[in-house]
């Protein structure tokens, strides 16, 4: 899955398609939780993630663990 930073912040591209630098990672919820908590998609993205966006990217791995993969 891709995440991507954009003028407006960082978000999760569903797409695979939307404009801006971008980092992947893979469908599992563990992944997200290291990537997020040891700061790896700061330096895949090259900004710092503010609350919101950390909130944000925290609920949808979240959101993976109740999905099967």
């Amino acid at each position: 899955m891709r995440i991507v930073r954009t003028p407006q912040g960082v978000e999760v591209d569903l797409t695979g398609k939307k404009a801006g630098r971008g980092a992947y990672l893979c469908r599992q919820q563990s992944c997200w939780q290291e990537a997020i908590r040891k700061n790896r998609l700061d330096a895949a993205l090259k900004t710092k993630l503010n609350a919101d966006e950390r909130l944000k990217l925290n609920e949808f791995a979240a959101s993976l663990g109740a999905v099967a993969v």
